[in-house]
């Protein structure tokens, strides 16, 4: 496994790091009690605090793709790694994330840092598992915005086992960018179910958990990753996070 962000990051104070500009914080950092933290794009379309998924951390291939896209329509990413994928990435090996309500703990001590002192609060997201923990601390502390990527709506072959109980309690923006046959919530599947007036889906044809779509849909996954991508930032745009 590779490092993330990389050996070169610089080591910083959570408290020098939450009075920097969006711009001053480009780069790669090891922020002091808590893990790396890589900056990247110039925020003209708003800042992300983007979190990833269950088995595959920040150097995955899709995390970075869609790090880079948002980037290039102007979307600040600010992206973390969970304690528990900085071990997986020390020891060489795979091991299960922790409760999500753990995960939800260390994703309010991020944001907390990451909260500019007169900037407001900040847009939440991620990938999939990361994209949960985000919609749960959304659904009790106030942030300006959600964009899940692959939400989890129930886990593959249990749909059931719905993950909405605590989406009433949201009341801000919300963005789902979803892939027509996500295996954790398809496009039948999620159009079935009964979401809050400001939650907003759209559907990225044919794209799986990881927005690849068939061959024989005639599109690839860069492509659909930059569609998602614009449609994060217009919608970002749209509720006011440009700073």
């Amino acid at each position: 496994m590779s490092d993330f962000p990389s050996k070169a990051a610089l080591t910083i104070d959570p408290a020098q790091l939450r009075e920097r500009e969006p711009k001053e914080r480009l780069g790669n950092w090891f922020v002091e009690g808590l893990g790396p933290l890589e900056v990247k794009g110039d925020g003209s379309s708003g800042c992300l605090l983007i979190a990833h998924g269950a088995g595959a951390g920040q150097q995955s291939p899709y995390m970075s793709r869609i790090r880079e896209a948002l980037a290039q329509h102007g979307v600040q990413t600010l992206a973390i790694e969970f304690a528990y994928m900085q071990r997986m990435q020390r020891e060489g090996r795979r091991r299960p994330p922790p409760r999500i309500d753990l995960l939800v703990e260390e994703l309010s001590q991020w944001c907390d840092i990451l909260t500019r002192p007169e900037g407001g609060n900040p847009w939440l997201g991620g990938k999939s598992m990361g994209g949960r923990a985000a919609s749960l601390l959304a659904a009790n502390e106030e942030v300006a915005g959600l964009v899940l990527c692959g939400y989890p709506f129930h886990p593959p072959g249990k749909p059931e086992r719905l993950r909405l109980s605590h989406w009433p309690s949201i009341g801000c923006p919300t963005l789902v960018v979803q892939g027509s046959r996500d295996p954790f919530g398809t496009r039948e599947e999620v159009e079935g179910y009964t979401l809050a007036e400001g939650v907003k889906v759209h559907w990225l044809a044919d794209g799986d958990h990881d927005w690849k779509p068939r061959r024989s849909s005639g599109q690839s996954q860069a492509e659909l990753i930059d569609e998602g991508a614009a449609v994060i930032a217009a919608f970002m745009r749209t509720h006011g996070q440009v700073q």
